[in-house]
């Protein structure tokens, strides 16, 4: 199905400018808007844009210092989410269906504490991770590679200043654990290292110092009470990010969780028509509501 396709650059108050495209038509509200994860990498959430696109008009953007967004300063999370704010205003939504991916998840969450007037419904997809899952994730990581491919990713983040193909490979080595299927996770590792680049290693620093100083898990009575009556969470059930630590979340949240078998942290790749399936029924729902 081919939808329409728009494009612009929005001017931030503090003088950032973010690139965004929008998918469908643009006059119909309430819209939904995916918000990548990384944090530091560009937007990569087209394939979900199209499998909605033809039930609400569909908006995406690179975060400021990513892809497109040209950008140097500060990364906050405060700040994040006043971008997110003021995309809206520019695309005159008042309120917008959120769809948030792994960061993504954890930068909806903090928009629904600070404006849950603005959001219509939130799916949070791989995330956010609260709690200590941490030690679990690194240590499935590490099942997951072999004593060779752990050295050789410890030796090129040790590299100060890689070049393009050790940095192609640095993140391939990173990212293809994150697949339930080892020999096509590979092959997705390695297309993501050459497409989501180049990664802003400040920015992912800078976010993940501003998230610990400021953790969601000090503040979930607070975001329970934010959320939109429609909030669901979504996981791969095979993602080395424990999804017990989402249960956990979603319990807590008092809202339902779903599980896509044999995936891992992008299981639209592994279930295409699992995850269509689910947006489209979340998606519907939320625009007729």
């Amino acid at each position: 199905m081919t939808f329409k396709e728009t494009r612009g650059l929005a001017p931030m108050s503090d003088g950032a400018a973010l690139h965004w495209t929008a998918l469908g038509d643009t006059a119909r509200r309430p819209p939904v808007v995916l918000l990548h994860g990384g944090p530091g990498l560009p937007g990569y959430l087209g394939d979900l844009a199209a499998m909605v696109g033809d039930l609400a008009p569909v908006y995406r953007y690179d975060q400021r210092g990513t892809g497109r967004s040209v950008w140097q300063g500060r990364h906050t999370l405060a700040r994040h989410v006043d971008d997110l704010a003021e995309l809206l205003d520019a695309w005159d939504a008042p309120r917008a269906v959120l769809i948030g991916h792994s960061y993504g998840a954890d930068l909806a969450s903090r928009f629904c504490l600070r404006h849950p007037d603005r959001v219509a419904a939130a799916l949070l997809m791989c995330g956010p991770y609260v709690g200590e899952w941490r030690t679990g994730y690194r240590a499935e990581r590490s099942r997951r590679m072999t004593a060779a491919q752990q050295e050789r990713r410890r030796e090129l983040e040790a590299v100060g200043d890689r070049t393009v193909d050790q940095e192609v490979e640095l993140l391939t080595l990173s990212w293809f654990t994150d697949h339930a299927d080892a020999e096509r996770g590979r092959e997705w590792a390695a297309r993501a290292a050459r497409t989501r680049r180049p990664v802003n290693w400040a920015m992912n620093a800078e976010l993940g110092a501003d998230g610990r100083a400021d953790p969601l898990d000090a503040r979930l009575d607070e975001l329970r009470a934010c959320l939109p009556a429609r909030t669901e969470l979504l996981a791969g059930a095979q993602d080395p990010r424990p999804v017990a630590a989402l249960a956990a979340l979603a319990r807590r949240l008092n809202v339902p969780l779903t599980r896509i078998e044999a995936a891992g942290h992008e299981p639209w790749l592994e279930r295409p028509e699992a995850v269509r399936a689910h947006l489209r029924r979340f998606v519907r729902e939320a625009v007729d509501a």
